[in-house]
């Protein structure tokens, strides 16, 4: 598989954005989303897909951290 050229990676990061964009403006409804994720997995390359979306969840986790929003589970809490 060839790399994504120059304009297929800015759309790629397009779609990705205006997703981001979506799901943060509707508290993480992604019913809300689903033409825009649709987009977002059309423009990207699936290894890139997964990753967005592990980085996503890591950036949402360490804002809740940093703002002191973070609950560990019981059994974290206990061990």
């Amino acid at each position: 598989m060839a790399a994504p050229s120059m304009k297929e990676r800015q759309a790629c990061w397009g779609a990705r954005d205006e997703y981001w964009k979506c799901l943060d403006e509707n508290t993480e409804d992604a019913s809300k989303c689903k033409k825009l994720r649709s987009s977002f997995e059309s423009s990207c390359p699936q290894q890139w897909i997964k990753y967005f979306d592990k980085r996503r969840d890591y950036l949402k986790f360490k804002e809740k951290f940093e703002a002191g929003e973070f609950q560990p589970s019981k059994t974290t809490a206990e061990s």
